[in-house]
């Protein structure tokens, strides 16, 4: 039904070999302007500042999506309930799932009040680059494909299969994450997973042989978000940055004289839906803005600057009672200027899984050998006693040392 080129294209990964496009559309799709602005941006934004090798992109990332939904393709119950459009549709939506992130990904989000996967819709619907190559394809794909983003529960089987506990995303990620920071949690049996995947009355479930692979997944995961994700000295230095754009909107609000270009971030606070400006804002825009605020006349943004681009990581303590009189004495040595920038409270939490006030298609289901389709919670001791367990949070509160 699609283009076939005449030769595959091939792109060399350390995680999988070589992740081969043998669509025209794909490769159309790689080469836009749009996809290639991920190459600038990190995949783990301050995780480098703790494990130096994680270097890796949104772009690489990307593509080993799009290469983990090739290879579920391969699934007899897909091959079935997908016709050849709704398998493009997946195929698209795992390549472009993360086309809408900023610079610094949730940092950016947290303080400029945007959504990446809203961009990322807004994107497939309306940039032209990439709406020239869908509407070779029919009208209504663009629309169909920004709906699959949104979770709209138009495709179902492809919205949990690119977005749930178990999904295309997070099968890629866990690995290339692990691979480039050197941990030794996230490795994951991608193969057995794809082996016991099935589908059963519109449902995605996994067969009970596979089980141990979902709990090694799962627990992989709950190690990986502890001591990856949220390593408190990665988050430290996201909180730097944080108040580097807090301290830049509040001085934009003042029309304090930047001597650097700070009208794509001015366009964005002003509307964030300026999907142009959006799209000049990654690391590499950021990074040199930050170069240059080094040498600003306003004391707050120049010392915020320094301490990001030179690794000044900043204190933090436990949010307890017994430290709040040690966190009373730290917020007294700021002045009154200093002290909304020179501090933060932060809080993470996490779980092993989780089986109620999910989103739709996010809980994970078994496939009994009689047919019968169970939950994870049920057929799995593990996971049971992990649930019981609760959620783990970790609330800290980090400062800028005098």
């Amino acid at each position: 039904m699609y283009k076939k080129l005449e030769r595959s294209q091939v792109f060399k990964d350390p995680l999988y070999g070589y992740i081969q496009v043998d669509s025209e559309i794909i490769l159309d799709l790689i080469n836009t302007s749009v996809f290639q602005r991920l190459r600038r941006i990190r995949q783990l934004s301050g995780v480098h500042m703790v494990f130096h090798g994680a270097e890796h992109t949104r772009f690489s990332h990307s593509l080993g999506v799009y290469n983990v939904a090739y290879r579920f393709l391969s699934v007899p119950d897909i091959q079935e309930v997908l016709d050849e459009r709704k398998k493009m549709l997946f195929l698209c939506a795992a390549l472009l799932h993360d086309i809408g992130h900023g610079a610094y990904s949730h940092a950016f989000e947290d303080v400029f009040g945007v959504n990446h996967e809203h961009i990322g819709a807004s994107l497939i619907f309306n940039h032209e680059e990439l709406t020239k190559i869908f509407d070779t394809i029919d009208a209504d794909f663009k629309s169909d494909l920004s709906s699959i983003l949104l979770k709209s529960k138009k495709f179902p089987i492809i919205e949990q299969l690119i977005s749930s506990q178990l999904d295309v995303d997070r099968l890629d990620y866990l690995e290339r994450d692990a691979y480039f920071t050197g941990a030794a949690y996230g490795h994951i049996d991608l193969d057995r997973l794809i082996r016991v995947f099935n589908i059963k009355n519109g449902q995605v479930v996994f067969k009970i042989s596979g089980i141990h692979a979902i709990e090694n997944y799962l627990i992989s995961r709950y190690h990986m978000y502890w001591q990856v994700y949220y390593h408190p000295v990665a988050r430290a230095y996201e909180v730097i940055l944080e108040n580097i754009y807090r301290r830049v909107k509040d001085l934009l609000k003042k029309n304090y004289p930047f001597e650097a270009n700070v009208i794509p971030l001015k366009k964005v606070i002003e509307n964030p839906n300026d999907i142009e400006h959006f799209l000049e804002i990654d690391d590499y825009y950021i990074n040199g803005l930050i170069q240059g605020f080094r040498k600003t006349k306003d004391s707050i943004l120049r010392a915020l600057s320094d301490d990001f681009l030179n690794r000044h990581i900043w204190g933090y303590i436990d949010c307890s009672v017994e430290n709040q009189n040690k966190i009373d004495e730290i917020l007294s040595t700021y002045s009154d200027e200093e002290k909304p920038y020179y501090h933060a409270f932060r809080s993470v939490e996490n779980s092993t899984y989780k089986d109620d006030d999910v989103s739709f298609g996010e809980e994970i289901y078994i496939l009994l050998e009689n047919g019968e389709v169970s939950t994870l919670k049920k057929q799995s001791a593990i996971i049971e006693s992990l649930m019981k367990s609760g959620t783990k949070s970790d609330d800290k509160f980090f400062y800028r040392k005098k």
